[in-house]
């Protein structure tokens, strides 16, 4: 049993998945990796996620300490996501997860998806 942010987890893979899983997370963490991106460049690469889930994952990846979050006092607001080392360190396990999707679709080609990334 694990206990992160006065949450039971059953297992290492449990907290793994609930920090970097499901549709979006892993995504915005790919997209960040490597540079600063703003709120609305990472909405426009993100095709299908609105404003609303948007900011709530990031919200949970800050909180997490996945992401920084700098804000700068101007008008309008600007604010910019930066990857904390702990996300960096998954880096390699996603770029393992690309290439094993890749893989996956070569092998099932009447599925194929065309690589957009």
């Amino acid at each position: 049993m694990i206990l992160f942010n006065g949450k039971k987890y059953n297992c290492e893979m449990e907290l793994t998945i609930d920090l970097v899983g499901g549709k979006w997370k892993s995504m915005i963490l790919w997209i960040i990796s490597g540079r600063t991106v703003r709120f609305n460049a990472l909405r426009r690469e993100l095709h299908g996620i609105t404003q609303k889930m948007l900011t709530q994952q990031l919200r949970e990846l800050e909180a997490d300490g996945l992401l920084n979050r700098k804000v700068y006092a101007e008008v309008p607001p600007k604010v910019e996501y930066t990857l904390t080392e702990q996300a960096k360190n998954l880096l390699p396990v996603l770029e393992q997860l690309c290439e094993w999707g890749k893989k996956y679709a070569e092998g099932n080609r009447k599925n194929h998806i065309s690589e957009k990334y």
